[in-house]
């Protein structure tokens, strides 16, 4: 079977393909000529190893993320539940207000799900969300740790915040709503965290 590859960056290629008869995805991540071969294989192993275990332990927190069917450590491919649901970044300046409001407590929820666990997303953007089934699945989380820090929390939402204002720029006011459920869900002071943001903000700005 031609693997039909979906998505090519830097560190991975993302591509349909069959495992027992069901369509999935697969994230193969790409060997670097450039690094000693030993670290290379080390590193894709780890990364491997690191992706799938956050992708586990946020499924267990009641967050909707792909179901992982097999994981080859050695080649740093997992192979993944294909999500046929659309992407958030193309449904969220289509949707009335009463949908997108909810839409973006939800997201805000979820966050704060993973983070009550230490989970760091990394890359939370309208582009690694698909509404499918009714719900928020989270995809790739590629550049993710585990972290009790503000600062990693604050981080994380920041980078929404980011990518909600570039690309939905008409919408940026909705991101408080985003605050709104992570409020209601988050277990430890969220002021603290949405302080974070506001200083992550400042960094910015004075740099």
């Amino acid at each position: 079977m031609t693997k039909k590859i979906l998505y090519k960056g830097a560190e991975a290629e993302i591509y349909l393909s069959k495992y027992l008869g069901k369509d999935v995805l697969k994230k193969h991540r790409i060997k670097k000529s450039y690094r000693i071969k030993e670290i290379d294989e080390n590193l894709i192993s780890t990364r491997t190893k690191e992706e799938t275990k956050l992708m586990i332990e946020a499924r267990g927190q009641g967050v909707s993320v792909p179901i992982i069917y097999d994981v080859d450590l050695k080649k740093g491919i997992i192979t993944m539940q294909y999500v046929k649901g659309e992407r958030i970044k193309d449904i969220f300046d289509k949707i009335s207000d009463k949908k997108r409001k909810k839409l973006c407590i939800d997201i805000g929820r979820n966050i704060a799900k993973f983070h009550n666990n230490n989970i760091i997303h990394g890359d939370i953007t309208t582009s690694n969300m698909i509404f499918y089934d009714k719900r928020v699945h989270f995809i790739d989380f590629g550049l993710g740790e585990i972290s009790s820090e503000v600062e990693a929390k604050g981080v994380d939402l920041h980078v929404l915040m980011e990518a909600i204002e570039s690309t939905h720029s008409k919408n940026s006011g909705y991101f408080k709503y985003v605050l709104e459920g992570y409020k209601n869900e988050y277990r430890n002071d969220a002021e603290l965290v949405f302080k974070k943001i506001d200083e992550i903000v400042k960094r910015g700005r004075y740099r």
